[in-house]
């Protein structure tokens, strides 16, 4: 990082192709002297891309509340079965995704992403403009949208490598946070739409997101940096794969973020679901919804942030922990109440546990990593670039397997209406798996003893992560 910003010459070489290659971001003269600011400058812009990303990828847990059922053919099973086709994409780009940034650059990768999704956007102004479609016509444009899912995963693996380790859990919690935000962004567009131009006009959300997403090509393109140098690679990916913890803190992901994102498509359809056993008719009852729904995903990407921090601080498995237990207090709530306050308190008190569990997951991974290299036979340099390429792969693995959890809420909530009219058999699922992922963070993260935790030939997954 040193003389590629000290000599004017070379700092001309680098603006021109805004590619950096001598990155260290533990030297801390350098990071000091400049290496900082490159970094915040980059994850401002990174987060601006995942944000809009989010919002293209949740954007049919919004279109679904203008689509009644008498007009576009749509049961409420077909809009649940729409969110899981757009997560499942969503999840499954990330492994690629996460390649791209090390092939492609950060920056170049950050661009072509944004571009992309104007795609799927345009796509569905066209298809909500053409009501009487097919369900699998559906179905395609809500995969296209999935398409900016994957950029989770890039932006993530991109910002791991700018910041050093002491600094990993805030910087991933903010790129993760300002990135999840777009999800009640884009229903907060939903709701002044509706409240706007009623429920037959959703051409003016997709728009909105059509200029936002010139912005964030166009700021990548002029203000971020790609980084030459060891990144996640085929390599680093094969060894991640057959690493234990890669599997352990995927389950522990699920749990997190596929609450998060699986709750995201969800949360509008069961509110509509409950205003419409009160009464209202179609059009009131997706107005009513889309008061509410924003909130949830809204509290869960602030959370992120502070569970980072919070992790940064105590520790990213003592958090988790205590996420997953509450989480299954929130499902007994769910459980418990039948109004549909209670209903509204319980599922954002899971958003809210799910966001901050996102966060302290994420902060486990490069402690994992950073840990593991210590025990390698390797200079400094070696273990640096050992964990970094390690983490940045768990990154992106995790965040793909963790994803398809919100293939499964979407998927059990919609047999749960099917077959009992409500979501109570669902709720009792997740809440049995909340408790599996609280044993399996327990008994990996956080149960082992310090001294044994320190001692020689003790498991490395326990090591710095507790």
């Amino acid at each position: 990082m040193g003389p590629a910003h000290t000599r004017p010459r070379e700092r001309r070489a680098v603006f021109a192709s805004r590619t950096i290659t001598d990155w260290d971001p533990e030297d801390t003269a350098a990071w000091e002297a400049g290496g900082s600011a490159i970094a915040r400058r980059n994850l401002i812009w990174s987060v601006v891309a995942e944000h809009v990303g989010f919002s293209v990828w949740t954007l049919w847990s919004v279109m679904v509340l203008f689509m009644p059922s008498d007009v576009y053919g749509i049961s409420a099973g077909d809009k649940f079965l729409i969110g899981a086709v757009a997560t499942l994409t969503g999840s499954l780009l990330r492994f690629p995704y996460t390649l791209a940034t090390s092939r492609f650059g950060g920056r170049n990768w950050t661009v072509f992403s944004a571009v992309v999704l104007t795609v799927p956007v345009t796509a569905t102004i066209v298809l909500l403009a053409n009501p009487g479609q097919p369900l699998w016509v559906y179905l395609l444009c809500a995969a296209l949208a999935g398409f900016g899912g994957g950029n989770f995963a890039s932006s993530m693996t991109n910002i791991n490598a700018f910041y050093p380790q002491r600094l990993k859990g805030w910087a991933l919690g903010l790129n993760a946070g300002g990135g999840n935000l777009g999800v009640p962004a884009v229903q907060l567009v939903g709701l002044l739409v509706i409240a706007w131009t009623g429920v037959g006009e959703p051409y003016w959300v997709c728009a909105v997101y059509l200029v936002l997403l010139a912005v964030a090509g166009l700021g990548a393109a002029l203000f971020m940096d790609n980084l030459e140098g060891p990144g996640v690679d085929l390599s680093a990916m094969r060894s991640a794969i057959t690493d234990r913890d890669t599997w352990l803190i995927s389950l522990l992901y699920i749990g997190t973020f596929g609450s998060f994102i699986g709750f995201s498509f969800a949360f509008s359809q069961v509110l509509a679901l409950n205003f419409l056993d009160r009464g209202d008719t179609a059009a009131q009852a997706s107005l009513h919804a889309a008061q509410i729904a924003f909130i949830g995903p809204l509290l869960g990407s602030v959370a992120r942030v502070y569970g980072g921090r919070l992790a940064d601080r105590i520790g990213g498995s003592r958090v988790t922990l205590g996420v997953f237990a509450g989480m299954v207090g929130a499902a007994a709530v769910l459980l418990v109440g039948s109004s549909l306050e209670v209903q509204v308190v319980g599922f954002v008190a899971l958003f809210v546990l799910s966001g901050m569990g996102n966060g302290s997951v994420y902060k486990i991974i490069p402690s994992v990593f950073d840990a593991k290299s210590r025990a390698l036979p390797l200079d400094e340099d070696g273990r640096a670039a050992y964990s970094r390429a390690m983490s940045g792969a768990v990154i992106g693995i995790a965040g793909a397997v963790g994803g398809l959890g919100g293939v499964g809420i979407n998927m059990v909530l919609r047999q749960s209406y099917l077959s009992s009219g409500s979501a109570t058999v669902a709720v009792v699922v997740f809440a049995a798996f909340y408790l599996v992922a609280a044993a399996v963070t327990w008994r990996a993260y956080v149960g082992v003893p310090r001294a044994a935790a320190d001692a020689p030939g003790a498991p490395q997954s326990a090591k710095l992560s507790s």
